[in-house]
């Protein structure tokens, strides 16, 4: 499917599209050395966060989706070296409204979740 959002998005902070279908997508991020928080490998919560955001953005799929708000869990920490994988999937749709369910994920174990509320608005929110 052809991405119509968030096309100059820099893939190696906010993760790569891996799938991306009508309503749900799935966006993989590998974790650097730049990532992290401290000197343990902790990656920041913000790149998880960046990547659950992109992923929510291409179920969507529209030219000028917006996040509007988010409730997230962090349930396990990432560190430096793990492939995190992101699934987002479209629960509703009313009016310009979007609600997307975004789970993260290392391997099997679900490391983060989020019910994300997505708009979008008939232009560009900086027109």
């Amino acid at each position: 499917m052809e991405i119509k959002t968030h096309k100059d998005i820099d893939q190696k902070l906010s993760g790569k599209p891996v799938e991306v279908y009508e309503g749900k997508a799935k966006v993989e991020l590998r974790t650097e050395d730049f990532m992290k928080a401290d000197e343990k490998g902790l990656i920041h919560g913000g790149f998880l966060f960046s990547a659950a955001d992109y992923a929510a953005m291409l179920a969507v799929n529209e030219p000028n989706v917006v996040l509007a708000k988010a409730q997230v869990l962090f349930l396990k920490p990432a560190v430096v070296g793990d492939k995190l994988t992101f699934e987002a999937k479209v629960e509703s749709s009313e009016g310009k409204k979007r609600l997307v369910k975004v789970e993260g994920f290392r391997g099997g174990e679900k490391v983060f979740e989020a019910d994300m509320l997505c708009v979008v608005p008939s232009k560009h929110v900086l027109d």
